[in-house]
């Protein structure tokens, strides 16, 4: 338990902290198309947990499901306020991602979910493939984005969700 607790606090403080845009700071495409790709990916995530706040046997796994909940929200807003003031759309065209996979997890996985047997351990197994996707699409992010906030904010992500995955793993172990 002191270790979900210690993840709860590491993921509320990388979500913490202000999301302004120096004007000055430059914006590529990367950066942009990083954001409409996370956005929908943080949705799938919430929806995701949710489902895991309702419906998990496990206390631990009931209050990392709150706390993913709770930090991809902020995040989503984050998101979008950049979007917002780079007068960019929070969607792309649906041509505009051509050659880039957006890593989405499959609706028919999170509708089985619902009425899985042994929820805890598939719930575990489908957030695990789910973070190290988030996790994939931010190291991408610091590779070939410019803006710096994004950028670190990026990295946050990337070692928030590798962190997750490894708590998750924890709880998979322990789980029947």
């Amino acid at each position: 338990m002191k270790a979900v607790v210690f993840l709860l606090a590491v993921l509320l403080l990388a979500g913490c902290g202000a999301a302004e845009q120096n004007a000055a700071d430059p914006v590529n495409a990367d950066d942009v198309m990083f954001l409409q790709m996370m956005i929908p990916h943080h949705k799938q995530g919430v929806e995701i947990v949710r489902l895991g706040r309702e419906q998990a046997r496990s206390a631990e796994l009931k209050t990392l499901a709150a706390a993913i909940e709770s930090t991809q929200t902020e995040e989503i807003t984050r998101m979008t306020r950049w979007l917002h003031g780079w007068r960019q759309p929070l969607t792309a065209p649906s041509d505009a991602h051509a050659g880039h996979e957006v890593p989405e997890t499959d609706f028919q996985k999170i509708t089985s979910l619902r009425k899985s047997k042994n929820f805890d351990r598939d719930l575990l197994n489908l957030l695990i493939a789910h973070q190290d996707d988030a996790a994939q699409l931010a190291v991408k992010e610091g590779f070939a984005g410019a803006n710096p906030e994004v950028k670190d904010w990026a990295k946050q992500v990337e070692l928030s969700r590798k962190d997750q995955i490894t708590l998750m793993l924890s709880l998979l172990k322990k789980t029947p």
